[in-house]
């Protein structure tokens, strides 16, 4: 019995298109995210690609709809709010491509495009555009029976430089979506038709607005009024506070600049101003005799300092570490709250008398 022995089956590699040009049939798709990814960084690509790789890897997979490599497609197809749009050129190669015959006869005031289908020839498209047409479209003016059309710095722009060229563009463009909108696969304008400001081959460009900022400084550029608002003079709490007749004009000023933003240590320097005048009203109404037993009362009696405000700050905050220490281990969540209800100030304006009573209430309680 004889054995014939086949050759290996080998994957045929896809030929380049021609000219040996890029093309998503080459690649896989993680080859194609590769290549967009890089492309996207040269600055060589047109604005709407640069650094946008998705949008490269769009552009490319539209290309490889209309048999286009990925030069020509970066080149000529330009997507313009939303929508792809192509050169006229593109639209004339690919009217050709199609079979259909293309004659233009083009003038400084007039163009003329006649296209008749490959698929019918007694059918002949003819589109004529003149310089008559483009004032009516409000692309450009007649001055002296020249076209004028000025950009927003007051620098002439394509359609007073070169009407031949437009008036070119927009015959092919109209003609071939009239004749043959199918060689178009949905991008049926050019970048000029939708808006944009092109140069003579039709190609968007970049106009600088006279009413838009420079680039560079959009980041920190601040729209301005015509009447800004007066800033107001930053108020003096601490000054307030200080003039205040009790403590509970100083806790409503310790509020206000809680709420202004106002640092810990400057809210802190308002509770001690509200802790000393809270105690001095305690003493106006206090009865004779010995007064309640309080941090501060030992430190005096003690005769370690003079009982002065720094000392009375110090007495003020080891009582309100004993208090919360108390709370804890009386497992009591709400301290703050109730200490608030009881006495009408926050912990934070107590007096070390007010402190030492609720945490004796508190240790009374357990």
């Amino acid at each position: 019995m004889t054995v014939t022995t086949l050759p290996a089956t080998r994957t045929a590699a896809v030929p380049a298109p021609h000219g040996g040009a890029l093309s998503l049939a080459q690649m896989s798709p993680y080859e194609a995210w590769q290549f967009c990814e890089s492309l996207a960084q040269t600055p060589l690509l047109p604005d709407a690609y640069r650094k946008q790789p998705a949008s490269v890897l769009w552009a490319m997979e539209y290309g490889r709809a209309l048999g286009l490599d990925v030069v020509t497609t970066i080149t000529t197809i330009h997507v313009i709010k939303g929508k792809p749009t192509q050169s006229a050129d593109l639209m004339l190669g690919r009217a050709r491509t199609a079979g259909h015959r293309v004659r233009i006869k083009s003038e400084r005031e007039r163009c003329v495009a006649r296209i008749q289908r490959a698929d019918d020839p007694d059918d002949e498209t003819e589109i004529e555009w003149t310089l008559d047409d483009a004032v009516t479209a409000g692309l450009c003016e007649l001055r002296n029976g020249r076209p004028y059309a000025r950009d927003d710095k007051n620098r002439p722009t394509s359609w007073e430089k070169y009407p031949r060229a437009m008036l070119r563009a927009r015959a092919i463009a109209e003609a071939v979506r009239t004749a043959c909108p199918e060689v178009l696969h949905g991008a049926i304008y050019t970048p000029e038709e939708m808006g944009e400001v092109v140069d003579q081959e039709g190609n968007p460009v970049i106009v600088e607005r006279a009413d838009a900022p420079p680039v560079q400084q959009t980041a920190t550029v601040v729209q301005s009024t015509p009447n800004p608002p007066p800033q107001q003079e930053r108020r003096d709490y601490l000054a307030e506070a200080q003039a205040a007749e009790d403590a509970a004009t100083v806790r409503a000023l310790w509020q206000d600049a809680k709420a202004a933003g106002a640092p810990t240590e400057y809210l802190d320097q308002l509770a001690a101003v509200g802790r000393a005048k809270a105690e001095a009203a305690e003493e106006e109404q206090a009865p004779t005799g010995p007064a309640p037993y309080s941090v501060s009362d030992a430190i005096a009696a003690e005769g370690a300092v003079p009982a002065d405000s720094a000392n009375v700050e110090r007495a003020a905050a080891e009582a309100e570490n004993a208090l919360r220490l108390a709370a804890s281990r009386a497992n009591l969540p709400t301290l703050d709250a109730d200490f608030e209800r009881v006495y009408g100030l926050p912990i934070e304006q107590a007096t070390t008398a007010q402190l030492d009573a609720f945490r004796q209430r508190i240790e009374g309680d357990k």
